[in-house]
């Protein structure tokens, strides 16, 4: 007995001795950004760090978006080596290897789900002094809550005491519960306004960006006293998370196929906002292909998503991938979807990766095809068509207008019989409803014209004072 308690209090005795070495180490950062919210983390996290070295600073920061990974000093991924399933037990370990003296800026991606660990993330690992909350969605409801305000709650777990947290969230009744929160921890909540990023400079992203993201990380830049056309530079630098929005334009099967991976958007708002960035691709004779990439342990998001699909975004097509094809079948056709443009490709009935491109494109009617994939990343068909996607399909160019005879359509549709979109089409395809966002996107007869965009409001990005922060501890 007296060598167990020897054993018990010498083991209290280290770990107590580890937990102080780590909170001296984390407290010795200049600047710690804590990144939470349901979209947006790891492009926010990742943008941050890199106007933080754009302004000079020695950055490190940890994303946990399409794969996890450190990004190191001079901006390069070093991808984590999970030995077994990810713990926030993570987030120490890259504090010990990448902490040195020199790091002024530690910026990391809140990897948990559930309240009490995003708790003991912030108040035993992290320990930010700027915390960020980039938006509340619909997401997590059976680890987070069913309500928005149950939501914004749970994810408040990493609101930094006596620091700042920022946030892009415009829901006023979600701010509310911010500002609650925040005078709780005595912090400060600041609401970074989207519509203070220019046109030109979202454009300058390589990939599509949105401004949400981006005008948090230039709240934080206001706090840290970065200029904002570093600032800019450095976030256009940086390399973002594999699974952001980037458009493919390929040729498969003598069609223009326009490619657009949303498979990493899950809800229903971020979704809307994706696809409104995708009007400047489509014309009137555009046929619109949308995968419904469904886990078998995501059953209640397959059947929101089915809802969605129908209710409030429009496609030509929906496919449905992975599991629950029969519950999300059955959803379509109960929201009023037309059973014929359903396309069964999922786990129920294996099809080969040619036969997904030959029934998903080669067989439909209409020259130009615009495939959107969402809900999920992962499951064995979206596999089979990103691997042709990226190392067989050819990039499209004006001249790609072969079709490639394994694929030619065997359908009795061809180009001229797929229908402008006009009001004679509304009865054979399911329309916008009214309270889709989308459904006031005006349609372009030209896929190069772009919407007129307007410009954007000169506001001031924060309040008129910007409260200082200590430089070191906190």
């Amino acid at each position: 007995m007296i060598a167990g308690v020897a054993v018990c209090v010498a083991l209290l005795a280290r770990w107590r001795a580890e937990y102080v070495t780590h909170r001296r180490r984390v407290d010795a950062v200049q600047w710690r950004v804590h990144v939470n919210g349901i979209r947006g983390k790891s492009t926010v996290t990742r943008i941050i760090a890199g106007m933080m070295r754009e302004a000079g600073m020695t950055a490190i920061a940890k994303s946990t978006g399409t794969f996890a990974a450190v990004i190191n000093a001079v901006g390069v991924d070093e991808p984590i080596d999970r030995k077994g399933p990810a713990t926030i037990l993570e987030q120490i370990e890259v504090c010990r290897q990448y902490l040195t003296p020199n790091v002024d800026c530690l910026v990391i991606e809140c990897m948990a789900l559930k309240p009490e660990y995003q708790e003991v993330s912030e108040r035993m690992i992290v320990r930010s002094n700027i915390g960020v909350l980039t938006n509340v969605r619909e997401d997590h409801q059976d680890v987070m809550g069913e309500t928005l305000p149950e939501i914004a709650r749970s994810l408040l777990s990493t609101c930094p005491t006596d620091g700042i947290l920022v946030t892009s969230e415009q829901n006023p009744e979600i701010i509310e519960v911010m500002r609650e929160v925040c005078e709780s921890k005595g912090s400060r909540l600041l609401v970074a306004d989207p519509d203070i990023v220019t046109d030109e400079e979202i454009e300058r992203f390589d990939y599509i960006a949105f401004k949400e993201n981006v005008c948090i990380a230039l709240a934080i830049a206001d706090i840290v006293g970065i200029p904002r056309d570093v600032a800019i530079d450095g976030m256009v630098r940086a390399e973002p998370d594999p699974g952001v929005l980037r458009m493919k334009e390929l040729a498969i099967a003598g069609k223009h196929v326009t490619w657009a991976n949303l498979f990493a958007v899950n809800d229903r708002e971020s979704m809307v906002a994706a696809m409104e960035k995708l009007v400047p691709y489509q014309t009137e004779s555009t046929l619109t292909v949308g995968i419904l990439n469904n886990r078998s342990d995501r059953e209640r998001r397959a059947i929101q998503f089915a809802d969605v699909a129908v209710h409030d975004l429009t496609f030509d097509r929906l496919v449905t991938f992975g599991a629950y094809e029969g519950l999300v079948t059955d959803r379509l056709r109960s929201n009023g979807y037309p059973s014929d443009h359903i396309l069964n490709l999922g786990d129920e009935h294996h099809p080969t990766q040619d036969e997904i491109i030959r029934r998903m494109i080669a067989e439909q009617p209409g020259h130009h095809v615009l495939v959107v994939g969402f809900v999920n990343i992962h499951t064995h068909q979206a596999e089979e068509m990103l691997e042709y996607f990226e190392h067989e399909a050819q990039p499209w160019t004006d001249s790609a207008d072969a079709p490639a005879p394994e694929l030619q359509s065997s359908s009795a549709n061809s180009a001229s019989e797929l229908p402008n979109r006009n009001a004679t089409r509304a009865a054979e395809l399911p329309r916008r409803s009214t309270v889709g966002t989308l459904a006031q996107q005006p349609t372009h007869e030209d896929s190069r014209a772009l919407p007129q965009r307007t410009p954007a409001r000169q506001a001031p990005l924060l309040g008129d004072d910007v409260p200082s922060l200590p430089r070191r501890g906190g």
